[in-house]
């Protein structure tokens, strides 16, 4: 069956083993939301369905790996604005298509939003009285529009006893977060392949496709995003909406 127009898909629970989790943060819920690629064409039926299908989830956090947009903010703005209704405390990265259509904008548009943008930050955080912190890397086009990739900001904010996930949008990232300690790796950027058979080709340049893996202790989660790029097509490469709950290996 061919896969086309999926920029919405049916929410899926996975449930992703932690190598160092404290027992406190067993069952932490984290909704992880990317390559939404937003444009002119997207529907504002597409956009409350997002959000009423978040919010139903009732995550914990809610995180978005980059490339919210794929037209130029201006354009969508009162799309972009209804991602307020999102009900959980929501991070977000930037992407390669942020910066490309700007990025500037696109965070001035979601101040009005409480979505919080994290690139070279460190978020600490709380659940159940755990402490646990987040951290949000800018994506590796960034120095292309004169943006630092501050890595070091970032590690002199880590709190040695506080569990970290980290957020970057494209999955090579990964390297940097196992320097970073991190328990859990989030990323989108490739679509899963989006159309097979250009899987093979994603693989060439990314070490990870699409799903669940483990990497000297630490887990990582690759997410096949939610809209497409290019044409509004997929094969073999479904978009996703998945809540992550964490727990104990």
């Amino acid at each position: 069956m061919f896969e086309t127009k999926g920029f919405f898909p049916t929410p899926q629970t996975i449930e992703v083993p932690i190598e160092r989790l404290p027992l406190a943060l067993e069952g932490l819920s984290i909704l992880h939301l990317s390559d939404l690629h937003i444009n002119k064409k997207t529907t504002i039926e597409k956009m409350e369905q997002l959000i009423n299908s978040s919010n139903q989830l009732s995550p914990d956090i809610i995180v978005i790996t980059g490339d919210i947009i794929d037209t130029k903010p201006k354009h969508i703005k009162e799309k972009l604005k209804l991602l307020k209704g999102l009900k959980a405390n929501t991070f977000y990265i930037s992407g390669n298509h942020d910066l490309f259509y700007g990025l500037d904008e696109l965070v001035s548009i979601l101040e009005e939003t409480h979505i919080t943008f994290i690139d070279n930050q460190l978020v600490n955080l709380q659940y159940h009285g755990h402490s646990y912190s987040i951290a949000g890397l800018g994506d590796r086009f960034s120095k292309f529009f004169g943006r630092k990739r501050d890595i070091e900001k970032i590690t002199q904010q880590i709190r040695e006893k506080n569990p970290l996930i980290f957020l970057a949008h494209q999955p090579k990232d990964y390297t940097i977060a196992l320097q970073c300690g991190a328990i859990l790796f989030l990323a989108g950027h490739t679509h899963g392949g989006q159309i097979f058979p250009f899987h093979y080709l994603v693989k060439l340049v990314q070490p990870f496709l699409a799903g669940l893996h483990f990497k000297k202790g630490m887990s990582i989660y690759i997410s096949r995003g939610l809209g497409s790029w290019g044409v509004d097509f997929r094969f073999l490469a479904p978009s996703e909406i998945s809540l992550l709950k964490l727990k104990g290996s």
